[in-house]
This record gives C-alpha cells, sequence and structure tokens, in this order.
C-alpha cells in the first residue's frame, strides 16, 4: 500500500483533494490493464467482457450446472482446469482492485465523523464472495435454486446507521455480479461512476435544501418559549427538570454564558447581530478579503471558528454588527467582488430578534 500510495501521490502531484487522488488512482490501474491486454489480450477480454457477449448473444435455455457440463480433465490449455482457476483469480483480483477506492471514498465522504469499520471490511470481501458464488452457479438452474434454499435458511441482521451505506453493500454486489460473469468492464465503469458523483454531491453539499429552515428561524421559537417571562407558551422548569442531566444542564449553561457575553450585557444593544460563513479552499486569502470588506461595512466584528475540512471548501464563521448604512446584500456582493473566485460561496444571516430589539430601542430613543 505504500508504493501505491507514492505513485498516487506522484500522479496527483502531492494534493491532498480526493477527487484528484481518486483519479490518479484510475489513471494508475489503466496503465496496468493496458499492459495486461497488450500482452495478454484473450485473457483480459474474457474475464473483462465475456459476459457482454453473453448477454448479446442469443437466448439460450438454462441449463442444468449438475448435469448440463462436462467435467474439465485437462490441468491446461483451452478450457482447462488451470485456464479457469486464471480467470477465477484475475476476476477475484479486478473486484479487489475496483472495490479499494470505493473503501476510500465511503471513509472519506462522511456527513458525520468516523465511519463503519465492519462497513469497510465488507466492501472488500462481500464482492469477492458474490463473485466466487456466480462463478459456480452461472448457467446452473440447480445450484441457483440450491443457493437460494441456503440463503434464505440463514438470517442476517445488521443496523446501518447512515442510509448511505446500503448503497455502498448494492455496490459491492452489483460489481461482485460483474466479477462472476466475466463483465470487469461494466463494473469499473459502475465504480468509476459510483465513486467520482459521490464525492462531487459530498464536496458540494448537494440535497441541501434551498427550503430548509436558517438557524435564527429553525431556534427562535422554541428558544422563545423557553425564555419568554410571561405566564402564557412558557416551558415551566419542572419539565427541564425531567428532561435534563446535571451533566446536560452544566454544557447548557455554559453555552448560554459563552453567547450572552458575545451577545453583551442586558439592557444594552446587541454587540453582534449576525453570523458571516464563507466557504472556501484558501482560507488565508478569504480572512484577509473578508475583513477588509467588514472593516469598512460592519461596526464591529469577531472571527468566531475555521473548520478546516479535507476534500471539501472549509468554513470559516464570523460574529458581525452591521452599520445603520450596510445591507446584507452589500455586504454579500463587495465580499464575492473583492474575492473573485477565491470563496465558493458567502452568506450572511441576521438575526431578526435582535433587529427587532434594536428598532424597539431607536424608538424610544426617538421618542424621549
Amino acid at each position: 500500500m505504500t508504493v501505491l500510495n507514492n505513485i498516487i501521490d506522484v500522479m496527483a502531484q502531492g494534493s491532498n483533494r480526493p477527487v484528484r487522488r481518486l483519479l490518479a488512482y484510475y489513471v494508475v490501474v489503466a496503465v496496468i490493464v493496458a499492459v495486461l491486454a497488450y500482452f495478454f489480450p484473450d485473457t483480459v477480454k474474457h474475464v473483462a467482457g465475456k459476459g457482454l457477449n453473453a448477454v448479446t448473444a442469443t437466448p439460450q435455455i438454462l441449463e442444468d450446472g449438475l448435469t448440463g457440463s462436462k467435467a474439465v480433465l485437462r490441468g491446461f490449455g483451452a478450457g482447462s482446469l488451470g485456464e479457469l482457476a486464471l480467470i477465477t483469480l484475475l476476476s477475484l483480483l479486478g473486484t479487489l482492485v475496483l472495490m479499494l477506492p470505493v473503501s476510500w471514498v465511503y471513509m472519506s465522504a462522511r456527513s458525520v465523523p468516523g465511519h463503519n469499520q465492519g462497513v469497510v471490511q465488507t466492501l472488500i470481501i462481500l464482492p469477492l464472495v458474490v463473485a466466487g458464488i456466480i462463478i459456480v452457479v452461472q448457467n446452473g438452474l440447480a445450484l441457483a435454486f440450491s443457493l437460494v434454499g441456503v440463503v434464505g435458511a440463514v438470517r442476517f441482521r445488521t443496523n446501518l446507521r447512515d442510509t448511505r451505506d446500503l448503497v455502498f453493500i448494492f455496490l459491492a454486489i452489483a460489481v461482485g455480479f460483474c466479477a462472476g460473469v466475466q463483465a470487469l468492464v461494466v463494473g469499473a465503469i459502475l465504480s468509476i461512476v459510483f465513486n467520482l458523483v459521490l464525492l462531487l454531491t459530498w464536496r458540494y453539499d448537494y440535497g441541501r435544501n434551498v427550503l430548509t429552515p436558517t438557524a435564527s428561524s429553525q431556534w427562535a421559537g422554541p428558544l422563545a418559549i423557553l425564555a419568554n417571562q410571561t405566564t402564557e407558551n412558557v416551558v415551566p422548569d419542572r419539565d427541564l427538570v425531567l428532561t435534563l442531566t446535571p451533566q446536560s444542564a452544566g454544557r447548557l449553561a455554559d453555552r448560554f454564558d459563552r453567547v450572552r457575553n458575545v451577545i453583551g450585557k442586558k439592557k444594552k444593544k446587541p454587540r453582534y447581530n449576525a453570523v458571516m460563513t464563507i466557504r472556501t479552499d484558501n482560507v488565508t486569502e478569504a480572512q484577509e478579503v473578508a475583513e477588509k470588506v467588514l472593516g469598512k461595512m460592519a461596526k464591529r466584528w469577531k472571527l468566531d471558528e475555521v473548520v478546516t475540512n479535507t476534500g471539501k471548501p472549509s468554513e470559516i464563521y464570523y460574529l458581525v454588527r452591521l452599520k445603520k448604512s450596510s445591507t446584507r446584500d452589500e455586504v454579500l456582493t463587495s465580499v464575492r467582488d473583492f474575492a473573485g473566485g477565491m470563496i465558493d460561496s458567502a452568506d450572511l444571516e441576521v438575526g431578526e430578534r435582535l433587529q427587532e430589539q434594536d428598532t424597539d430601542k431607536n424608538k424610544d430613543g426617538d421618542k424621549a
């Protein structure tokens, strides 16, 4: 694996981006297959495309694998045990080559930290087993029915915490089928397209609904009810006693203390009333651009957190209090104009309740 990693590093020019490294891996595999096809064209064709010829051939009646085929007596040559062993070995090795990058993608492209090691090992082992089974039972009616009976007698139970894990399992089965019927070309295309599509959807967060409520609208209602001082729509303390543990109550207290210090003291205008989020691959340059714009258009601002991601844009979060003369759209336009193509996206989420509080205080000041 160390040699393979070094080759991929050279091909990817030392890049840590998963898409680039994945393409480098497939280029290395393509070169190896091309060399093998040049020296052993018939063998490679038999492993990669025999199943395609069987599909396009005229329909045939399914034979009984126990009685319809003749025993192979020769050790070497066409149709011999040696050829069968070589084709089986190459099919299994091809399955392994195609499933290795799938396991890497599974471990990298995760919406939650960590991964299920059992699923990773299953992605490597399951297609090998499926390929072996297909090689045995193909064109064998009795063997196929025997396999159904054996599988029906065994009960498999497992809990997958991510629905995408099931998709990976189905892919492993599909690649195993392709290897079993000697149609590794289909398995290779399936593996490449699957990995690239998954990495791209993960990198660009495809599937995040634009209609999904923002953090302020999502939490404003429940938190307002929790903090309400009136007698109606208030959450009783006894309900919190039944819900929280001492540990969770302590963690909530620490978080609320931090928020209270950031927002400001009671009876004063909030220190910050908006959160700016910038997604970029160039954190340092994006920070310089954002801070120049905020220095001109914000009354005050503070860098809250930088979340560094591998293979997808990093995220920069700023706490902001805009000037009265600055609007959300003006700030975002300025950031995008100054940054050019340096940032992937920028957003400025303004707290509606903080704005309402400022408006009420300004009205009270005008009346006074």
